[in-house]
């Protein structure tokens, strides 16, 4: 199979070109970032098939992370899939940026759950839960930092995630310090592209994942009357 993986969920601009003939990954960039996605992404797409010399006509699918994540930043990934996959005929699948962060772990035989946590502002993330193997244990959801803390008390686990770290500064005074930590601000981009190999492939496109309402609302009280 060849795939192309994209990823703008968070703080990084990234894609990937898998061919599980090859082996593996055969191209990749992802270049650290907070905003400007939408500028960055087709360059980079472009400068990756290049690097694995693959026209998008010879991929069997396109592969993005559909959140949670940054609102912007979802968009521009999802909506650059999709017109890829339109353009060559070819099936997207929408991946968890959650899973992502813990597909590394999964496959290097973790021996403890899995807490997924994103930061998803005023002291929130998005949260969820794995066993070791890869079953969830608690469904994708958007929670109080407490309430991940609570989470992660639970026994040992490992903290994976941009919010990693906030989570470890939570932590209530007296308690023994959680052990497995690992801030991440983006998944890496050769786990979203092995786990785009596994994935059930649907005829839907892939919509983003945002498991809250946008902090911007319409302003009623500022809009002209209609006549």
């Amino acid at each position: 199979m060849r795939l192309l993986a994209i990823d703008t969920a968070l703080a990084a601009c990234s894609a990937a070109v898998l061919d599980t003939e090859q082996v593996g990954v055969i191209a990749s960039e992802s270049i650290p970032m907070e905003r400007g996605h939408a500028e960055a992404l087709i360059p980079l797409i472009g400068r990756v098939m290049s690097q694995a010399e693959m026209e998008f006509s010879t991929l069997d699918r396109i592969v993005v992370t559909v959140g949670p994540g940054s609102f912007t930043g979802l968009r521009v990934g999802v909506a650059a899939a999709r017109g890829i996959a339109l353009a060559a005929n070819k099936p997207a699948v929408g991946l968890s940026t959650l899973s992502a962060f813990v597909a590394p772990h999964i496959s290097a035989g973790e021996s403890k759950p899995l807490i997924a946590v994103i930061d998803a502002r005023h002291n929130h993330v998005y949260m969820q839960v794995f066993s070791p193997d890869g079953r969830t244990l608690v469904q994708p959801r958007i929670a109080s930092l407490d309430e991940a803390v609570r989470a992660s008390m639970t026994g040992p686990a490992r903290i994976v995630g941009s919010a990693a770290q906030m989570v470890a500064d939570a932590w209530p005074a007296g308690e023994p310090s959680p052990s497995y930590v690992e801030p991440r601000a983006a998944p890496a981009i050769e786990w979203v592209a092995r786990l785009g190999v596994v994935a059930s492939s649907s005829q839907a496109l892939p919509k983003p994942l945002y498991l809250r309402a946008p902090d911007a609302q319409p302003q009623d009280a500022a809009r002209l009357p209609r006549r």
